[in-house]
């Protein structure tokens, strides 16, 4: 048990309360991987540098994977729905945050998916820490708790947010813009 709380660097009430330094931090920081699970994540390319920081960071030979919801799939649809954001609006945001990315496409070292799953978590990696947003029904993500995990070699919480990446990307298929 104690192992598994040692993880948990810090619990936010809300992904929104997050600072912004510390998004600032885990891309900074970041040498070998980053890895971002959404539906949207539009916040993210709100971050000033946030795509030209992705561009660097797979220059200097990051391993840059991003999974975004499919925004023509019920899934998306459905979530949208039971945020209550409106028909629809979730698949436009996902639009709206592609535009953002669309310079990333033709990047060496980043790769863009799109899932149709029910999505739990959303999962944001920077080498060995990460941010899971976790998911409330009937509340939209930024109003939900997030848990900032960093990875310890004897804990198994970060891993098995690891896997549940994973299962995700094997199960996506490439992004079209």
């Amino acid at each position: 048990m104690e192992i598994t709380e040692s993880e948990l660097a810090k619990l936010y009430p809300h992904r929104n309360n997050i600072p912004a330094d510390m998004w600032d931090h885990l891309i900074t920081n970041a040498t070998e991987t980053v890895e971002v699970l959404v539906h949207a994540g539009i916040f993210l390319e709100e971050r000033p540098t946030f795509v030209r920081d992705l561009a660097r960071k797979a220059g200097n030979g990051a391993r840059i994977r991003l999974v975004f919801g499919d925004p023509a799939s019920r899934e998306v649809a459905r979530r949208s729905d039971e945020e209550q954001l409106g028909k629809g609006t979730l698949g436009s945001h996902t639009r709206n945050a592609l535009a953002f990315y669309r310079p990333l496409v033709d990047v060496d070292g980043i790769e863009m998916r799109f899932h149709k799953t029910t999505l739990y978590n959303s999962i944001f990696r920077s080498d060995d820490e990460m941010i899971i947003n976790t998911r409330v029904f009937g509340f939209q993500g930024a109003h939900a708790p997030a848990l900032h995990l960093r990875r310890l070699a004897a804990g198994d919480l970060f891993e098995t947010y690891s896997e549940s990446f994973e299962h995700v990307w094997n199960l996506s298929k490439s992004a079209t813009f």
